[in-house]
């Protein structure tokens, strides 16, 4: 049992995140499953947003949350999904599933908050096959130099993690799925909402691919 409880941060999380699909992160998660097939792992979960989402080549959805009310909420969510989703407890750095399992991982608003990149990439890497894809919309650092960097790195080193679950605005996403061996083949770039100027406003989606062993 992962044994994960933020029930403040959850109870404001179930109504946010309502409230963010209609404002356009609906959209954004949609693009993000298009086109998948076969068996996918979704790496923090949360409480079920992405389910609806996916589309119909899709067999089976191994869906990993700690935190026991979002968990909770994605349980329920799972019943109304539109392929078969399976929700358990489970860390990203210690997820429930065997070597090579799954043909694509999914992570939505999740990279920001693990404790450590590098560790969770590293098993969504184990648990894909050879040319498995990882589907990622995370939000990012800004640019280097700008006021707003300057500006999540002072967040990120006070008040914004222990607000937000743990959550960190200052993290170079990309280069941490690319150090984890990724190959990204597909990224956007955007501000989300378009307009903002928050800590949390920039954003990536992207799609990159486990390369398959070279022969000796």
């Amino acid at each position: 049992m992962a044994a994960v409880s933020h029930p403040v941060f959850a109870r404001v999380y179930e109504r946010l995140s309502v409230a963010m699909d209609r404002a356009g992160t609906a959209a954004f998660r949609r693009d993000l499953v298009a086109g998948l097939s076969g068996r996918v792992i979704e790496v923090g979960a949360g409480n079920g947003r992405m389910f609806s989402h996916y589309p119909p080549g899709v067999t089976q959805v191994l869906a990993v949350e700690p935190e026991r009310r979002l968990r909770a909420a994605a349980e329920r969510a799972a019943l109304d999904a539109p392929v078969p989703v399976t929700v358990v407890d489970g860390l990203a750095q210690a997820l429930p599933a065997g070597d090579g399992e799954f043909d694509a991982a999914v992570v939505a608003l999740v990279l920001c908050t693990v404790p450590d990149q590098a560790s969770a990439l590293a098993e969504i890497s184990r648990v894909l096959r050879p040319e498995g894809q990882v589907r990622f919309f995370e939000h990012v650092a800004a640019e280097e130099g700008s006021r707003l960097r300057r500006t999540q790195r002072l967040l990120d080193a006070t008040l914004w993690p222990k607000l937000f679950a743990g959550c960190h605005t200052n993290r170079d996403t990309v280069a941490a799925v690319a150090a984890a061996g990724f190959e990204v083949a597909e990224l956007r770039r955007f501000r989300f909402p378009a307009s903002s100027n928050s800590p949390s406003s920039p954003c990536v989606l992207g799609r990159a691919v486990k390369p398959a062993p070279t022969a000796r």
